[in-house]
This record gives C-alpha cells, sequence and structure tokens, in this order.
C-alpha cells in the first residue's frame, strides 16, 4: 500500500489514509470496517435482510447469480456502488456451488429453483431488447428531424433603454455615451449594469415547479443532516453510520446526501480516533461524486492528531489537499472548531512539519462607513461608561445567573393572594405531590417504551425521532413535561402550539446540556471574569475599548466555538408533538382525587379533542376539569419560568456575531423570526463580520444598561391588584369578575331573533373571559417578576432586534418595552445626580405624561408644573387615599412615578446633588414623517413635525385634524348627512392613531377601523351613524395628508410601486439600512406543511417560506412602513453609539430615547447630530442603485412578458422621486424635534 500514490479527490485520500503494512478497509472480512456496526461475523456485501431470507445454499448461489446479472444489464447507466460491492461466487459447470449439497433432495430443489429464474431472466432480456430497438428507431426519426431543421438564429444581446423620468438622469447617460465624467452615484450604477449578466436562462419556464421541488428537497436534506448530528451528540455514531451507509447504497435516496453530512459522520469518527471508519466514509464521498472541502480534512487530520498514524499519511494527506487547492493556513482559520480538535489537528501537522505555526487570527477590521467613523475613531478621547457595581459583586451575579441557565427554569413566588390553608387546601397540595411522583415514573417508562420502538425502525437505516430523544436523560424530559402540564390552560391548548413549545423547551435545554459537556462552561467563566474587568466601577481596561471588541481580544487562537445549527421546523414540532403523545399516553389520576381508588378507576389527565377556530378544525390537548379543579383547590404558591424569560443577574454576553451574544448559556437570536423562517439568518451570515458591527455594538450597549424595580410603585400596584384591579389604570381585575352569560335557558318558543341574540351575548361573555384571564395572567406574571427581583441591586435585559433592525428586549414579561404600568415598575439602576437642570427635566417630563400642554412651549411647561406642585406633592404622599390628580394623566402610573421622584428632589436639601434614577424620556414628533420629510426636504412637511425651529411645537395631529374640520364644515353647507352629524365630534383624539400609522402603511379599511374604534368611544355620538361616519373621516384624513405632505406621499408611491414590481418578477424585496444590516420582507405565499401520524395529522400554514412566490400585496404594502421603521432604527442605534461614547446611559423604546435628567441636553444634542447626518447620505439613490444591481441583473428571459417587466422594473428604480430645498441643518436648532 505504500507504494500506491494520491489520485484525485476523495479517493486520492482514501489511499492515502491506509497506512502502510496495513491492508485495505474494503478487503478486510471478518467483522467488517465498521467495527461491529453491522454486528458480529456480517459480510457487508449483502444487507440484514436479504440474509433472513435465505433458506439455503441453493438460494444463496441464486440470488447472487441474480444479482450480478442486474448489475451487468445496468451497467451501461448506473454506476457501481463502491463500498456495497457484492462479491459473487463462481458456481462450477456441475452446479455445485462453493461447497458440497448436503442431500440429493436439496440438490434437486435448487436445480428447479435455478431453472425457473433462468427463464425469467431469458424473458426479461427479450423484452429489453425489444425496447431496445424501439429506442433506436425514435432516435433515428428525431435526429432526422433535426437534421432537417434549419440552424436557430443567434441570440441578440440585452438592450437596456430606460424612459427616463427626469432630465437630470437624461443628462448623466448622455455624458456617459460621450465619455464625459461621471459623478461618484453615477460611476457606481454605471459599474452595477455592466456587471448583469446577459446568458439566456434556461430555467425560468420551470422555475415554480423547480423551486417547489427544491424546497421539500432541502427540507429532507435538513432533517437528514439533524438526524445525523443529534446521533453524534447522543453518542450514536454507529447508528449514524449505520443510516448514511443505507442512504448511500439506494441511488433514489443518494441525492438527499451533501458533503456536510458526510463530514458530520467523518467528524464523528475524528473525536474517536477511529481511522478506519474516516477512511471508509472518504471513500462513500469519492463514490458520491463529491469533492472534500477544508473541513473533511480537518476531520482526517484530526483523526490522525489523535491516533498514532505515520507522517507519510499525513504527508500525503497535506499534499493532496494542496492539489486540491485547499490551503493548510486557511484550515486553522476558517473552520470552527473546539480547542481539543484545534489542538489534535495542529500534532497532525507538526507531525510532518515541526516548524509549523498556525496563522495568527486576522487583526481586527473596523467599520470605514461614514456615520460610524466618529464611533470607531482612535484619535479622539472617549468616556464610555462604568457599571456601579464592583468586580467582586459583578463576578458573584454572574455565578447566580450561571446556576440559573444551567437549571433552566426559575421558580418564582406568586403575589396572587394566596387561600387560608385549610384541610382541604393541604389535601389538595399532598395529592398533587402524590401524583406527580406517580406520573415522573410512568412519564419514564413510556418515553423509554417510544425511543426503543424508534430505535428498532432506526436499525433498518431510516432516520428517526430517536437521537432527538436521547439527548435528554429521561427523569429531565419527564420533569419538562409536568411543568408545561402545570401552565396548561384549563381551555386546552391547540397540539401545534404545544408541540412547538415542546420541541422548543427540548432544544434549549440541548443546547446548554452540550456546552457543559464540552467544558465550554469552564472556558466561558475564565473569560466572562476577564470581561468583567472592562464594566466594573473598580478596574480599568487600558486602552477602553467597546465591550465587543474587549471580548474578542479575549478569545483564544482557536477562535469561537461552532454555533448550535438549529433545528428545522418539522423536526423541532415532530419532537414536541411525539412529547406531547407521550404525556397525554402516560399521565392518569383518579376520578376524584380525595378518595382511594383503583387501577380501573383512573382516567386521563389530559384529553385530545377537536374544535372549531374560523371554520378550521383544529385539535386541542384539554385537561380534565377534575385536574383543573385540583389545581385550583390547591393554589400553589409558585410560577416556573423558562431561564430566557427572566431578566438577566448579569451583564450580557456582547453581540459578536449572529450566533453569539446575551444570554451566557441560552440559545438567542440576533434576529428575531417565525420559527421556520430562515432567509435571515442566511443573509446576516453572508455579510462580512465587519459590516454588522454598528448593529451589534448597539445591541450590546442597550443591554448593557442596569435596571432596579421601582419598589414604590410596585407596593401601590400590588394594593389594587389584590383589590380586584383597576381596569382604567390597566390593572385587570380577576377572572371572577368577567361577565357571566345568562345561566337559564331559554323558554320554549323564544323567537328566533331572540335565541340568536342571546347566542351573541354568550359569545361576548367568552371572549371578555378570555380576554381578562390573559390580562389578568400577564399582570400575574410581570409583578411576580418585580417582586421577585425588588431586593436586587441590578439586573439587565439582553436585546435582538427584528428583521427590520428594530430592537426588543429578550425578556417578554417584565421590561421596559410594553404598557404605561410595566414601564413605571423599572428605573436606572445606577443614579446621577441632577444637576443644576435636571429638576426643570424632571418636571419637564411630568408634564409631557399627563398630555395637558402638547401646544405649549417648554417655558409654558415648567410654569404649569410649578402651579400643580401642591397635587404632585399630595399624589406622591397618598397615591390611593388623596385627591388623585394622577389618576387623570395620560400615562398614570409612570406619571405617579415622576411624582415620587420629583418629591423626594424637593424635598432634599440640595436638589441639583439629589441622585436620580428616573428614566426621563424624549419622544419624536411622528417620527415616521420626519423622517419622510427628511427624505423628501419637503420643507411644508418639515415644518409640520417639527424638524425646523419655532417657538411653540407643531402638532401635525392638531393640524390634520383641523384640515378635516375645515373640509367638514365645506361638505356640511352643502348638506352632506354626515358631515353635519359629526359637528363637534372631529378632534385631534380620531385623527391621531390613523395619522400616526398612515406613515406605516396603513390602509384606507385599517384606518376606517381604527376612526370606527375612536368613534364608539365617544359618548353622545350616534352609533348608528359609526360606519358611515368612519368611511368618511378616513376619506378626508388621507386627503389632508395628501395636501400638506406631498413629496412623502412621493416617496411611498415609488416605494410601493418598486415593490409591486420586484414582487411580481419573483423576488421578496430587500435591501440594506445605512447601518450595514441587511432586511428581507419575510411575505411569501402560504405553504402547507403536514405532519402526519400519531394522535393526530398537523398542517402548518407558513407564510414566510422562502421558497415560495412572493405575497404581492403585503410586498408593497410592507415596502415603505419596513424601510421607515429601519431608518428609525438606525438613528436610534446611531444616537446610542454616540451617547455611550460620550458616558451617557441610554436606552430606547423605538422612537422614545430614555436617560438621566441630567444628561437630557447631551442625548438631545446627539439625537439630532446623528438624524442630520444619516439624512444626508443619498439614502434613496443607495436604494436604488442597490435595487438595480439586486433585481435588475438577472439573465434575460426568452419570455417576452418577462423582459418587458424587467425593462419597467429598471426605469421606475432609476425614477428617484425628486427632492425639495429644506435644509437639514435647521434641525440642529429645532428644540421641538425630540421633546
Amino acid at each position: 500500500m505504500s507504494a500506491l500514490g494520491w489520485g484525485r479527490g476523495a479517493a486520492g485520500l482514501g489511499r492515502a489514509l491506509v497506512t502502510p503494512g496495513r491492508s485495505s478497509l474494503l478487503a478486510e472480512k471478518g467483522p467488517g470496517a465498521l467495527g461491529g456496526i453491522w454486528g458480529r461475523g456480517r459480510s457487508s456485501s449483502a444487507s440484514p435482510c436479504e440474509r433472513d431470507r435465505r433458506k439455503d445454499w441453493g438460494h444463496v448461489e441464486l440470488l447472487e447469480v441474480l444479482k450480478a446479472r442486474v448489475r451487468q444489464l445496468r451497467a451501461e447507466s448506473v454506476s457501481e456502488v463502491t463500498v456495497k460491492r457484492v462479491a459473487v461466487t463462481r458456481i462450477p459447470e456441475g452446479g455445485g456451488g462453493g461447497s458440497q449439497p448436503r442431500g440429493k433432495a436439496e440438490a434437486g430443489a435448487a436445480l428447479e429453483l435455478r431453472g425457473r429464474w433462468a427463464e425469467k431472466l431469458d424473458k426479461e432480456k427479450w423484452i429489453m431488447q425489444k425496447r431496445k430497438q424501439r429506442l433506436e428507431v425514435k432516435l433515428q426519426a428525431h435526429a432526422q428531424k433535426l437534421a432537417q431543421e434549419p440552424p436557430p438564429r443567434p441570440l441578440r444581446p440585452l438592450r437596456v433603454e430606460p424612459r427616463l423620468q427626469n432630465g437630470q438622469l437624461a443628462g448623466c447617460l448622455q455624458r456617459w455615451a460621450r465619455g464625459g465624467p461621471a459623478g461618484p452615484w453615477e460611476e457606481q450604477l454605471a459599474q452595477a449594469l455592466q456587471e448583469a449578466p446577459r446568458k439566456l436562462s434556461r430555467e425560468e419556464a420551470q422555475a415554480p415547479a423547480d423551486r417547489a421541488a427544491e424546497a421539500q428537497l432541502s427540507g429532507r436534506r435538513q432533517k437528514l443532516l439533524a438526524f445525523l448530528e443529534c446521533c453524534l451528540l447522543t453518542d450514536h455514531l454507529p447508528l449514524a453510520h449505520h443510516v448514511l451507509v443505507t442512504q448511500h447504497g439506494h441511488l433514489r435516496r443518494r441525492r438527499l446526501l451533501t458533503l456536510a453530512m458526510y463530514n458530520t459522520v467523518m467528524l464523528g469518527w475524528a473525536r474517536k480516533g477511529s481511522f478506519k471508519e474516516l477512511v471508509y466514509v472518504f471513500f462513500m464521498v469519492k463514490d458520491a461524486g463529491l469533492a472534500p472541502d477544508l473541513l473533511s480534512y480537518a476531520a482526517a487530520l484530526q483523526c490522525m492528531g489523535r491516533g498514532d498514524q505515520d507522517t507519510s499519511t499525513i504527508r500525503r494527506c497535506l499534499e493532496q489537499m494542496a492539489r486540491d487547492r485547499l490551503p493548510l493556513q486557511k484550515l486553522f482559520l476558517a473552520v470552527p472548531m473546539s480547542e481539543e480538535e484545534w489542538a489534535a489537528v495542529l500534532t497532525a501537522v507538526r507531525k510532518v512539519k515541526p516548524a509549523f505555526s498556525p496563522p495568527p487570527r486576522p487583526a481586527p477590521r473596523v467599520n470605514t462607513s461614514p456615520l460610524l467613523k466618529d464611533v470607531y475613531a482612535q484619535d479622539s478621547p472617549v468616556a464610555y461608561p462604568k457599571l456601579h457595581l464592583p468586580l467582586q459583586t459583578l463576578a458573584r451575579l454572574f455565578q447566580q445567573q450561571l446556576d440559573v441557565e444551567l437549571a433552566t427554569t426559575v421558580q418564582v413566588e406568586s403575589v396572587e393572594k394566596a387561600p387560608p390553608l385549610t384541610a382541604e387546601v393541604l389535601h389538595a397540595r399532598e395529592t398533587l405531590r402524590s401524583l406527580r411522583a406517580q406520573w415522573e415514573k410512568a412519564l419514564c417508562q413510556e418515553l423509554r417504551e417510544v425511543k426503543a420502538s424508534l430505535a428498532r425502525v432506526a436499525r433498518e437505516g431510516r432516520p428517526t425521532l430517536y437521537p432527538h430523544l436521547c439527548l435528554l436523560g429521561e427523569r429531565e424530559t419527564a420533569q419538562m413535561l409536568l411543568q408545561l402540564l402545570q401552565v396548561l390552560p384549563p381551555q386546552g391548548q391547540s397540539l401545534i402550539q404545544l408541540a412547538h413549545e415542546l420541541g422548543m423547551r427540548t432544544f434549549n435545554r440541548h443546547v446548554v446540556q452540550r456546552k457543559q459537556r464540552e467544558r465550554q462552561v469552564q472556558a466561558l467563566q475564565q473569560r466572562y471574569l476577564e470581561y468583567l474587568r472592562l464594566l466594573a466601577c473598580d478596574t480599568q481596561v487600558d486602552p477602553p475599548c467597546l465591550p465587543r471588541q474587549h471580548w474578542e481580544a479575549l478569545g483564544g487562537p482557536c477562535g469561537e466555538p461552532p454555533p448550535e445549527q438549529p433545528w428545522p421546523l418539522p423536526v423541532l414540532v415532530q419532537v414536541g408533538k411525539q412529547l406531547a403523545e407521550v404525556l397525554v399516553r402516560a399521565v392518569h389520576m383518579p376520578r376524584n382525587p380525595g378518595v382511594p381508588a383503583g387501577a380501573e378507576q383512573l382516567i386521563p389527565v389530559l384529553y385530545h379533542v377537536y374544535s372549531f377556530r374560523s371554520f378550521r378544525q383544529i385539535g386541542i390537548v384539554k385537561p380534565h376539569p377534575a385536574f383543573s379543579k385540583l389545581l385550583t383547590t390547591a393554589a400553589e404558591p409558585t410560577l416556573t419560568f423558562e431561564a430566557t424569560e427572566v431578566p438577566m443577574l448579569c451583564p450580557p454576553l456582547p453581540w459578536t456575531s449572529p450566533h453569539s451574544g446575551a444570554f451566557l448559556l441560552s440559545p438567542a437570536k440576533l434576529m428575531r423570526a417565525v420559527e421556520g423562517t430562515t432567509q435571515h439568518q442566511r443573509g446576516l451570515e453572508r455579510c462580512p463580520p465587519v459590516a454588522l458591527h454598528g448593529a451589534l455594538d448597539a445591541l450590546t450597549q442597550l443591554g448593557n444598561c442596569a435596571w432596579r424595580v421601582n419598589g414604590r410603585i410596585l407596593d401601590q400596584v400590588l394594593a389594587l391588584f389584590h383589590a380586584r384591579g383597576c381596569s382604567r389604570l390597566g390593572v385587570p381585575p380577576p377572572a371572577s369578575e368577567a361577565p357571566r352569560p345568562p345561566a337559564h335557558r331559554p323558554p320554549p318558543g323564544t323567537p328566533p331573533a331572540r335565541l340568536a341574540e342571546l347566542r351573541r351575548e354568550a359569545a361576548r361573555c367568552l371572549k371578555a373571559a378570555r380576554e381578562l384571564r390573559s390580562l389578568r395572567a400577564d399582570a400575574l406574571y410581570r409583578l411576580s417578576l418585580a417582586q421577585h427581583l425588588r431586593h436586587h441591586s441590578a439586573f439587565w435585559l439582553p436585546h435582538n432586534m427584528d428583521f427590520r433592525g428594530r430592537t426588543y428586549p429578550c425578556p417578554p414579561h417584565l421590561s421596559h418595552l410594553g404598557s404605561d404600568l410595566a414601564r413605571a415598575l423599572l428605573e436606572f439602576a445606577h443614579g446621577r445626580p441632577l444637576g443644576p437642570r435636571g429638576l426643570d427635566w424632571l418636571k419637564l417630563h411630568l408634564v409631557n405624561l399627563t398630555g395637558l400642554k402638547k401646544r405649549e412651549s417648554l417655558q409654558a411647561r415648567l410654569a404649569f408644573a410649578d402651579q400643580v406642585l401642591d397635587e404632585v406633592l399630595d399624589s406622591a404622599d397618598r397615591p390611593l387615599t388623596g385627591r388623585k390628580w394622577w389618576m387623570e394623566s395620560d400615562e398614570p402610573w409612570q406619571t405617579l412615578a415622576c411624582c415620587m421622584e420629583i418629591a423626594q428632589a424637593v424635598r432634599s436639601p440640595d436638589p441639583a446633588a439629589f441622585v436620580s434614577h428616573f428614566p426621563v424620556h424624549q419622544d419624536g414628533s411622528c417620527n415616521g414623517l420626519q423622517h419622510y420629510a427628511a427624505l423628501g426636504r419637503d420643507s411644508t412637511g418639515a415644518a409640520s413635525v417639527n424638524l425646523t425651529p419655532s417657538d411653540l411645537p407643531q402638532d401635525v395631529y392638531s393640524g390634520v385634524a383641523a384640515q378635516v374640520e375645515a373640509f367638514r364644515r365645506r361638505d356640511a353647507e352643502r348638506g352632506v348627512r354626515v358631515a353635519q352629524v359629526l359637528e363637534g365630534f372631529v378632534s385631534r383624539k380620531v385623527v391621531k392613531q390613523t395619522v400616526m400609522t398612515v406613515v406605516y402603511g396603513v390602509t384606507r379599511y385599517g384606518g376606517r377601523l381604527q376612526i370606527e374604534k375612536r368613534l364608539r368611544e365617544l359618548q353622545g355620538f350616534p352609533q348608528e351613524f359609526v360606519w358611515e361616519a368612519s368611511h368618511y373621516l378616513v376619506q378626508q384624513v388621507f386627503s389632508s395628508l395628501q395636501e400638506m405632505f406631498s413629496a412623502t406621499r412621493a416617496i411611498q408611491h415609488w416605494l410601493t410601486e418598486s415593490a409591486r414590481l420586484i414582487s411580481h418578477m419573483g423576488s421578496a424585496v430587500e435591501w440594506v439600512t445605512p447601518l450595514g444590516v441587511p432586511v428581507i420582507q419575510p411575505y411569501h405565499r402560504s405553504s402547507k406543511l403536514m405532519i402526519s401520524g400519531g394522535m393526530q395529522s398537523m398542517t402548518f400554514n407558513h407564510s414566510s417560506d422562502s421558497s415560495q412566490r412572493p405575497n404581492t400585496l403585503k410586498q408593497k404594502n410592507g415596502f415603505p412602513p419596513n424601510f421607515i421603521h429601519s431608518l428609525d432604527s438606525t438613528h436610534m442605534m446611531l444616537t446610542a453609539l454616540h451617547c455611550y461614547r460620550k458616558g451617557l446611559t441610554f436606552v430606547s423604546v423605538h422612537d422614545c430615547y430614555w436617560t438621566h435628567a441630567a444628561d437630557v441636553p447631551v442625548m438631545n444634542q446627539v439625537c439630532r447630530e446623528q438624524f442630520v447626518k444619516l439624512h444626508s447620505q443619498p439614502i434613496l439613490r443607495d436604494l436604488s442603485r442597490f435595487l438595480v444591481k439586486r433585481f435588475c441583473s438577472a439573465p434575460r428571459s426568452q419570455n417576452l412578458s418577462k423582459n418587458l417587466q424587467m425593462r419597467k422594473l429598471f426605469q421606475t428604480l432609476l425614477a428617484v422621486p425628486e427632492t425639495g430645498t429644506f435644509d437639514l441643518e435647521q434641525v440642529k436648532r429645532s428644540t421641538y424635534f425630540f421633546s
């Protein structure tokens, strides 16, 4: 073997990996190269099923002869399978075979059987010859027909003749034609057009069918790859190898296999140091016609580094890598490996090259975007803020958070008023404890049976859920199921939702356990404690840097560990469905829990029933009423939350990539999306890492803000919560206060109209009860978590973003992103002295919260705050027993919190030295319209939304209401009935929501519903005119906006028309934000995903499946608002980064920016500067250039209609709306831009 040279690809590697002096794997006999995978004494020339069917030696001979004949007949079209080659035994002429038959009877039977098979083979051969003759005749006729046809005309090159909409662009093309100088934008556009390919696309006609088939194939591949990966993680590598070999051995199934699957199994053998099995898989790679990549060679080198392979084998492997143009240096940089794997590869390489040194990690690149130039500037001073806690305290908090995530759940005391501990309550709790102990044993037994059944199927070479169910221990899985049973609502939960939740919980726990097994936790501890030196108040890091930069500098030479690959949606749901079925089958209880019962009296705790929702039949898993009653009686005082649903007890990990950031161990997505939506993650991974630095650093900064619970507000809320709530203040009453339908049955003879009215009334009561139960549970979770954290000195809220770039806290229940009550419960953990102007900003913030002086100047608002100071102090001292002035505010709970802060400040000896933890807000004035006015340089629109300096704030909502009122008076004078009815009812409140959302794409239909809701809230308005009045008013609102914001409507129309044409071409609209975040609109035609089997077949309607054609209506309606959302998120991120550089505490709720009272002037300055800087970029031209390059560079089609669509799209994208003359510098002097 040592004389064998290296060939190409996997064949050469396979030969090289065989150690000199050892026999080839494929030539070995006995147990075989798989080391017992196939079973003892089993040959690789036949499958187990074939061996079981063999009855005698004659049958063996005939089957092998038949197989050899079939392969001979297929030899011209099908290549022989290398890894499952059949060794055919030569048959002597006497028919004796390889050994003497046992008796004459057996020999006679064999001869008779062989004669029948010979006749069948002769007949088959005759039929195939006839078919071959007929095909040859048809081929000759077809060739003659082609020879008589004239040669095809050459294809004409694609000519792009855009119909230009303005003279500027026409001049551009004329200068290009004359060879004159062009501007930067013109040069980039010309380059984009020259890069467009001009070749024929032969696949366009069959694109829809191919797209569906490719999507189905991709889904099957993802499921198989997830199966193989789970086999490796659960130490079922022989099973993964067996399934891979089985799939490889069937030609139809082999097309499912990808190089990643072979690499997965090879990596598993490499980790075990099983060299022979790894070579076996390499031969399969060659047989599949694939070329090994860097990961394949990394697995081979790792395996050789763990074993005692000689240097000649390693040398030939490295030489083959060089011939395949795979540089060794790149292997250490591009392949994600753990430290142990990295060391094994290095060991193998140094056996051949003792002086080899791995390449150092490339120096960190700096984002050179003009918007981020100042953020990453090294030559200007910085004042990055520090946390208020010392290093020792932060290290202790880190250990607490690590313990929480290792446990995966958190037990929290409920704030619900506990019932008296009567004998009935104690007995119910004891019964529950006893039942749970029994259920845990029953669930473990059921899980063992299910896994045994799935394992039998997997041994046949078919992928199943067996390795997925082995990821967690049986007891841990049982406890997870019982936790979910505890929170199942009495009305039940749909099986689809239940399965998805169980699948996600299983995956999250598996990720945590994997990191624990692979010793990533120890590495994280060492690295995080060093990272805390950057944040602690008693340590310094020199030179100062951003958290992401410091975290990356602390990384090892092998870089970050390989990211965890998410499960495909079908696998996730199938795992959850299997667990849900286990729960339904295994959990039983006595019919009467208070009375001892035998096994025959047990009833299921859960039932699977069907219900109709919106004309669709859905399966529901519903608890038995006896179990719900038992839970209600027990009234257990604890709630269980997932670790990711609770705020963190230590600063989050900085975001360094789309895979790494936020929680310590639990997985988190950088870009949140509907489960199963993968295009966003792929878009982020395609981005150069440096392009995402701005967004990553902004998210890290938002997550590093330390919070604490405002205990004074929490006490007042709990008092109302226990006193049956207060709907007006956002504290929902208990479910017992819900309206109840009539208990008595209608008497016989009740008119049908009355019966219909009673049914509608019952439906309304049921709907109100469900809504109230949901609101009460939401408040219970929020208040229980607040009570749980009220004595913590600080906690943190890690952030991520949606597909538009808008940021959100990851914990859902307790955060500053929510209702008035949710915001009032939190304040900054780190306080700052008010300073000379801080108290004034607190007063201004108080007046803003009341909503009483929206049209007044700042001086008038301050004067009003001084006038109502007595009311402020009374509200702070006696919130629920005094004059309750704060309850009349637009934001009552935040108003009360501000009253309490002002009261403490004015009563302190020195208000300027008072340390305030209260966040002061600065709100944008209809921020969407502000961005539109800046994009279009619209002077009239800019003045309406406070982009220009003025003595008084301009209220666009009041302006629109005044315009609508003018239209109404005109129509009333003309005798329009609905205009006359609306007299006195047109107000700012009626039109505000529609004006606010029209910029975000609300339609006339949606606007009518918004106005209808406002009209129904007005006292004295005739309800019979609600529909007609709302229809009239929405038309007037849109007409008013058309007159006031003409440039806005032009930009909206251009965006909408561009999106319509792009989606008609079969693509989803996508763009890149000015900060470098890729945006893809996830609106596609619904695809149905069927998961059959088990207790119920489930069908998913997935509207974010990128393999489906785009939904044109949603694409065009969504583009304008989503584009504006991406701009306001960019503005917020820029403000956050620059505030962090100046040492400010900064958080936001979209277009509402928060900071300490003393720092409001600095934040206002930064906010205005970054808005001007953002809109000084050619945003619309950059968008046009990107869309032209992305969507107008497709190959030319033979379809004339498609070519015309492409031409129209090209012309539309070039017709960028003209801009006005508004000077952006005025924004810096506008007092009420954000106020």
